[in-house]
């Protein structure tokens, strides 16, 4: 067995207890909220005898301990129940809006790495100017505003004044465009950081010095030497920031009213569907491992000297 697929075997081995944790963890959570999603469901004009019907039929009227085990079995079939809200299987709601969400994710992140590099290189090139500075502040600035409140200000800005951008929904390329810009301010900030400090410690190191001392022309070296070994710290990051995007959905998605898991869950926690919000945490937490995963692997083949 190759040493790649040995450690493809451990990491998903690995990731059992962190998904069993995960589960656990979000399982009692959920069930400390204040309501009852039974009462909820059921609505004002009710009776205890619809009451308890509902309750048996979601199985809430099992001791704790019993609906706890038949949640850790679901979750290895992939099989996360019914919506209390909805009456629909959980995984065919979660894989209806989870593509809408990977367009959000990957345009921000196209964002992110794009912009992100560009002013790298700039704040590299430019170490110790006016310019860098500005950038770096700006960078720091940048970073700080909540999504929320981003979202707000391109919502007041592109949508409401200037009328270029639609406020929110979806429909056309038109309506990702300020929600990506919303969704991407974090990792652009973290990238543009990250690409600068690489390349200025790469650009010090005897092989450069000794390429711009034989006069090898500044942009061979900068992408053929530098940039190229600069962005394998970019790629590092880039499973970390996987999480970050879709942590960021969440509040993104509200904000542009864009139909996404992120907003599902936000409409799933404030109706008490403690099955839906389960599924779709333990969802997230799957990709995310898998992401981490691919990046791991997309790294030691982009550079063997990787031992994985």
């Amino acid at each position: 067995m190759g040493s790649l697929t040995t450690y493809i075997i451990k990491r998903f081995l690995a990731a059992i207890p962190t998904i069993i944790g995960a589960a656990t963890l979000i399982f009692f959570l959920v069930r400390v909220l204040p309501g009852d999603p039974v009462h909820i469901l059921a609505g004002e004009q009710t009776t205890p005898e619809i009451v308890e019907r509902l309750r048996s039929e979601f199985g809430l009227d099992k001791p704790i301990y019993i609906q706890y085990l038949i949640y850790l079995k679901s979750i290895f079939t992939l099989d996360f129940g019914t919506s209390y809200r909805t009456y629909t299987p959980v995984i065919s709601e979660i894989l209806s809006r989870f593509p809408n969400t990977v367009i959000l994710a990957l345009s921000a992140m196209a964002i992110s790495i794009s912009l992100g590099v560009v002013l790298g290189i700039i704040m590299a090139l430019r170490a110790g100017t006016i310019l860098d500075k500005a950038l770096l502040i700006f960078t720091s600035i940048y970073v700080s505003i909540p999504v929320f409140w981003l979202g707000l200000i391109l919502i007041y800005v592109f949508a409401v004044q200037l009328k270029l951008l639609p406020a929110g929904g979806i429909g056309s390329p038109a309506h990702i465009v300020l929600p990506s810009i919303a969704l991407s301010h974090t990792p652009l900030s973290y990238i543009a950081r990250i690409t600068r400090t690489s390349m200025l410690e790469i650009m010090s190191q005897d092989h450069v010095r000794m390429a711009i001392a034989r006069g090898m022309p500044t942009r061979v070296i900068i992408f053929n030497h530098v940039l190229r070994n600069s962005l394998m710290n970019v790629i590092t990051v880039i499973g970390y920031f996987v999480g970050v995007l879709l942590g960021g959905a969440v509040v993104t998605e509200t904000v542009f009213a864009y139909p996404g898991i992120g907003r599902l869950l936000i409409e799933s926690i404030a109706a008490r569907d403690y099955i839906m919000v389960q599924g779709i945490v333990i969802f997230i937490t799957i990709i995310f491992i898998l992401v981490n995963l691919v990046v791991d692997i997309a790294y030691r083949i982009i550079d063997p000297r990787v031992r994985l």
